[in-house]
């Protein structure tokens, strides 16, 4: 029998309503975490906080554990794709996270998007169908991910897209921001997936 396409494939099966209702989930958070989180931060604890000054890297870890349950739970190319373009556009958007430099950030909206389609992916191809190990799976595609946005943003920076005084602050962003973000995120969807095993059996 030919085997199922990569993307319609989830670690188990769930019932429609369970399905529909985590679906809703994930994009409620794809689409409203990186949009409004950060003004929250900024509202409650001040533009100048350490914790607002550092919404990126809670932004992203929130942003990157729903790539991972993604992975992880949902089926259907239209359904991974839609989470994976909407976190980037309502980032840049809302322009909390990088503040004046947002406006370069639309050059770097396709690498993120196919840094995410990465991530899913390749975790799912892994871990989901080939059964590989949990940790390896993840390392795997958390370097994909990072390699796919750090290199197209060096590409960029390399033709001058970015101005020199921004540079620094978005090589960091586009490599080690995102390698930190996507580990937090790896090991906070690890809790999830033992969760729903523990509930499962329950």
């Amino acid at each position: 029998m030919k085997k199922e396409f990569v993307l319609n494939q989830s670690v188990c099966d769930f019932s429609r309503g369970i399905d529909i209702a985590q679906t809703i989930l994930i994009y409620l958070v794809a689409l409203f975490v990186p949009t409004f989180l950060g003004m929250i931060l900024n509202q409650v604890f001040g533009v100048s906080s350490v914790v607002a000054m550092n919404s990126q890297l809670i932004i992203g870890s929130i942003v990157n554990t729903a790539l991972f349950v993604t992975a992880l739970n949902l089926k259907g190319t239209v359904k991974i794709l839609g989470i994976v373009t909407m976190p980037s556009v309502s980032t840049i958007l809302s322009g909390v996270v990088f503040h004046s430099a947002s406006v370069y950030m639309f050059y770097m909206i396709p690498a993120i998007w196919l840094g995410n389609f990465s991530l899913i992916y390749f975790f799912k191809k892994m871990f989901v169908v080939n059964k590989k190990n949990y940790l390896f799976a993840g390392i795997v595609s958390i370097l994909i991910k990072v390699f796919v946005i750090f290199g197209i943003f060096q590409v960029l920076r390399m033709v001058s897209i970015f101005p020199d005084a921004l540079v620094s602050t978005l090589q960091t962003s586009m490599g080690m921001t995102q390698l930190i973000t996507a580990f937090i995120g790896f090991v906070l969807s690890f809790a999830i997936f033992k969760l729903q095993g523990f509930v499962k059996k329950s």
